[in-house]
């Protein structure tokens, strides 16, 4: 069993209040403030979940540098006020960061519920060979 710090229960809860407050900026028209907000908290949650020294070593392994420099880029530009083009931006360092783990996402939302045609596009985006009907 996985023991979970006290750390990082405050770190999931911050991640977690960083990304509410992304979706209300979105919501609200691109709120630069409440964009930039959510920017830091997710990422103060991040780093407090998984640990410095691993949050750094994540955005700036070698491959992954193209997609780390989107992304920063992206927080910058919303932190500068330009938050459509600094979501876009955020949008596609995500992508390229995170691809890696969509498929197991995918495969667990396939597996965790059973809901008929939304469990089969789970499986299916993860790469699994069932069919849609």
């Amino acid at each position: 069993m996985i023991t979970i710090t006290e750390l990082q229960k405050i770190g999931v809860g911050t991640a977690g209040f960083g990304l509410f407050f992304i979706l209300l900026g979105i919501l609200l028209y691109f709120d630069s403030v409440l964009l930039a907000f959510g920017n830091l908290l997710f990422l103060a949650g991040l780093s407090l979940i998984i640990g410095l020294r691993k949050t750094c070593f994540f955005f700036f392994q070698w491959h992954k540098l193209k997609a780390t420099s989107f992304f920063l880029g992206g927080v910058a530009m919303v932190l500068l006020r330009w938050p459509l083009l600094g979501m876009i931006l955020e949008a596609y360092g995500f992508i390229n960061l995170f691809k890696g783990f969509f498929p197991v996402a995918f495969g667990f939302l396939g597996n965790a519920f059973d809901i008929p045609y939304l469990s089969a596009l789970f499986r299916r985006l993860q790469g699994g060979s069932s069919s849609m009907v």
